[in-house]
């Protein structure tokens, strides 16, 4: 239906920040197409948009191909994919002392691949119409490796690398692309949480954002913004002076209620397990 009724693809919008990103958009007019491995949470969703346009399919995010037909069968409900928000990904901690191969592939393959499995699948399009945007999301861990985030962080910073390169070539062809980098999101293992972690974020403020960096088309966006500033003087500083604030900020939050891998393993909109 595009260009009058534009079609948003979101990944992961069962719960979570996808699940409000998707009610906002379908507010600015979107028609909003939903992948995601737990059909209760789509099935709600488009419960609660009544008289909106939103289709929904089953998809897990590492299945390239299984993802292609459900986007192929969400086109054919809505029209061609005007914007994907590559926001499915999980949290696993990694920690050195017991370094998993496993753990690393699992979040590597949903984080990252996946993010590329939802690109692969709607480009093509997007190419051929010479128009579109893609929008990754990051996270606030991509700035730099975290202790017993491993995984989640090189996922991250890999999808920061993938959207940086395909903007160099996508913007001359029409096609847009955003990185955006939450910071904390308020859930139940954050609640309690001070000291560093003090600008942490609902959920639907996350989501609008979000939804703000889409409407302005922004290239790269981290939020909220005292973590901007934050994460960015941090990886000014040499290497060594970094890795005395990350052992003092890890300290910090590992002597409050909830353990260090507990708190970051959950980053901005992150989905406690599956992908999709």
């Amino acid at each position: 239906m595009s260009p009058s009724t534009p079609t948003a693809l979101i990944t992961g919008a069962g719960s979570g920040i996808g699940r409000a990103l998707a009610r906002l958009l379908a507010q600015e007019g979107y028609a909003i197409a939903v992948v995601d491995l737990r059909e209760d949470g789509m099935r709600s969703l488009a419960e609660e948009l009544p008289g909106q346009r939103v289709a929904w399919r089953i998809a897990d995010v590492t299945d390239a191909t299984g993802l292609q037909e459900a986007v192929r069968e969400l086109e054919a409900a809505l029209g061609p994919i005007d914007l994907l928000v590559a926001n499915a990904g999980i949290g696993i901690e990694t920690k050195a002392v017991n370094y998993s191969a496993a753990d690393m592939a699992k979040v590597l393959n949903v984080n990252l691949i996946g993010v590329s499995n939802s690109i692969a699948a709607v480009l093509p399009g997007m190419i051929e119409r010479k128009r579109g945007h893609l929008v990754g999301i990051s996270s606030i861990a991509s700035y730099r490796g975290l202790p017993r985030m491993i995984a989640y962080s090189a996922s991250k910073a890999g999808v920061n690398a993938i959207m940086d390169g395909l903007r160099v070539e996508l913007t001359p062809l029409g096609v847009r692309v955003s990185t955006i980098c939450p910071g904390w999101i308020r859930t139940p293992l954050t609640k309690d949480i001070g000291g560093d972690l003090a600008f942490i974020l609902e959920v639907d403020e996350a989501a609008r954002e979000i939804a703000y960096a889409i409407r302005n088309k922004l290239v790269f966006y981290t939020f909220p913004r005292p973590m901007r500033w934050r994460m960015r003087l941090l990886t000014m500083l040499p290497r060594s002076w970094q890795d005395w604030y990350i052992t003092r900020l890890m300290h910090t939050i590992s002597t409050k209620k909830f353990g260090v891998a507990q708190v970051l393993s959950k980053p901005a909109g992150e989905r406690s397990e599956a992908a999709g």
